[in-house]
C-alpha cells in the first residue's frame, strides 16, 4: 500500500536482527589453527564431525562449506537428476528449491499448514507421481514437520527423504533429535544460525553409502582429500570417481563450530527465554498472529516470526518493516513464497492462487530479532517499538 506510517523519533540504540556470541574458547581454537600451519579441511573438521554425530545420535556426519552445499550434495548423493521431481515447500529460503533445479529436476511445491507454516504433509500424497524421487521437508523456524506422515509416505512409495534442517539444530521430534529421521539431514552454520562457523554446514545420516557419496562429492569426486594427500602420513595418490564440487569446510571454520556446539543447550535456553517474553507480550495484540509451537516437539527457536493482520492496518507489511528499522529495530522476512518469484513462476508455470496459505503468509510475515546475546532490555525495546508502530498503523473502526 502507498500509505506510510507517521514518523517516530529515530533511535540511536539499534537492536540488530542478529549478533553472534563468540567466546575466548573459539578465539583460542582459531589461533591454534592459524599457528598450526594447516588451515584447510583437517583435524578440526573431523573433530567437529565426531562431536556432531555424537550430539545427534547418528552414525555419520560430514562437514561442508554451507547449508546450501549440504542440500546440493544431498540431492546429488541420492541421484536426483533431469526428469525427476522433488516435493518441498514454497515457504523457505531460495536454496531449498535451487538445489533441485540445479540438478535438472523439478520442485513440486505443496501448500503449508496455516498455523505453523511448515509443509503440510497431508497434501503430499496427491502430488506424488511416477517421477517423484524424494521429499525435501523444511523444519521451518526450528519447528519440525509432521515427519511421521512424511516417512510413512516415503516408505509407501519408495522415496528418499532429505531434510532441510538449516533452522533446526537442537530440534526434537517426539523425543528424537532432527538429524537421524530421514535418509539425509542438512544443517547450516551460517552467521545467524543457532551455532555458527561464519559460513558452513553439515550433512548427517545413518547410511554409510550416502555418507560416502556426500564426502566424495564434497571434494571434487576424488578419493583423497588434502589432509590425506599432504598431511603427516604417507602420500596417497587419488582417483576421480565422478565429477564433484568444492564444498569442504576449513579447519579455521571448524574451530569455531567445535566450541559453538558445546554451547548449544545454553544458547537454546536463552532463545527460549526471549521467545517466552515475546509470546507473553504479543499474544493479545489484535494485529498480530503468532506461530504456535506444537506440544510434542522441542522447538529450536531459530527465528521468531509473526504474521501481521494487514487487513486490520492502514499499511502493508513492508511499511511496518521500514518503520521498525527506522526506529532502530532490525527485522527480516522469512520468507517470500518461492513459487511467485521470477525464475520459478516462469520456468515451472507456478501462479498466484496455487498455494493460498503460503501466499497469505508471504505478504504478512515479519521476523523479530532473536539471538542468545540479546538482553531483556533489547527484547522489551523491540516489543515497545512494534506495539507503537502497529498502534500508529491501525485502522480506525467505524460503527
Amino acid at each position: 500500500m502507498g500509505i506510510s506510517i507517521p514518523a517516530m523519533k529515530k533511535s540511536v540504540n539499534f537492536v540488530p536482527f542478529h549478533r553472534p556470541w563468540l567466546g575466548a574458547e573459539e578465539i583460542r581454537e582459531v589461533l591454534a589453527v592459524l599457528r598450526s600451519g594447516w588451515l584447510t579441511t583437517g583435524a578440526r573438521a573431523r573433530e567437529l564431525e565426531r562431536a556432531m554425530a555424537e550430539y545427534i545420535g547418528c552414525q555419520h556426519a560430514v562437514t561442508v562449506s554451507s547449508g546450501t552445499a549440504a542440500l546440493h550434495l544431498a540431492m546429488a548423493a541420492i541421484g536426483v537428476g533431469p526428469g525427476d521431481e522433488v516435493i518441498t515447500t514454497p515457504i523457505t529460503f531460495a536454496s531449498t528449491a535451487n538445489v533441485i533445479a540445479l540438478q535438472g529436476a523439478k520442485p513440486v511445491f505443496v501448500d503449508v499448514e496455516p498455523e505453523t507454516l511448515n509443509l503440510d504433509a497431508q497434501q503430499i500424497e496427491p502430488r506424488i507421481s511416477s517421477r517423484t524421487k524424494a521429499i525435501l521437508p523444511v523444519h521451518l523456524y526450528g519447528q519440525p514437520c509432521d515427519m511421521e506422515t512424511v516417512l510413512r509416505l516415503a516408505q509407501k512409495y519408495h522415496l528418499l527423504v532429505a531434510e532441510d534442517a538449516a533452522h533446526a539444530l537442537g530440534t526434537e521430534y517426539r523425543g528424537r533429535k532432527v538429524g537421524n529421521l530421514g535418509d539425509l539431514t542438512c544443517f547450516s552454520f551460517y552467521a545467524t544460525k543457532n551455532i555458527t562457523t561464519g559460513e558452513g554446514g553439515m550433512v548427517t545420516t545413518d547410511r554409510e553409502d550416502l555418507a560416502a557419496k556426500v564426502r566424495l562429492l564434497s571434494i571434487h569426486g576424488i578419493t583423497a582429500d588434502s589432509w590425506h594427500r599432504h598431511g603427516d602420513g604417507e602420500f596417497v595418490h587419488w582417483d576421480v570417481i565422478r565429477p564433484g564440487y568444492k564444498y569442504n569446510l576449513s579447519d579455521i571454520q571448524a574451530a569455531l563450530g567445535i566450541h559453538q556446539l558445546k554451547k548449544i543447550e545454553a544458547f537454546w535456553q536463552r532463545r527460549k527465554r526471549w521467545v517466552e517474553m515475546y509470546d507473553a507480550a504479543l499474544q493479545e495484540v489484535p494485529e498480530i498472529r503468532l506461530i504456535p509451537a506444537k506440544g510434542d516437539v522441542k522447538h529450536a527457536h531459530h527465528l521468531y516470526p509473526i504474521l501481521l493482520k494487514t487487513e486490520d492496518l492502514t499499511v502493508g507489511r513492508d511499511a511496518v518493516l521500514k518503520a521498525l528499522k527506522e526506529a532502530g529495530v532490525g527485522v527480516g522476512v522469512h520468507f517470500r513464497a518461492l513459487h511467485l518469484t521470477s525464475f520459478y513462476s516462469k520456468t515451472f508455470g507456478f501462479k498466484p492462487g496455487d498455494f493460498p496459505h503460503a501466499e497469505y503468509a508471504s505478504e504478512r510475515l515479519l521476523s523479530l530479532p532473536l539471538f542468545p546475546k540479546m538482553t531483556g532490555r533489547e527484547v522489551k525495546r523491540v516489543i515497545t517499538q512494534l506495539k507503537d508502530t502497529l498502534h500508529r498503523a491501525k485502522k480506525k473502526k467505524t460503527f
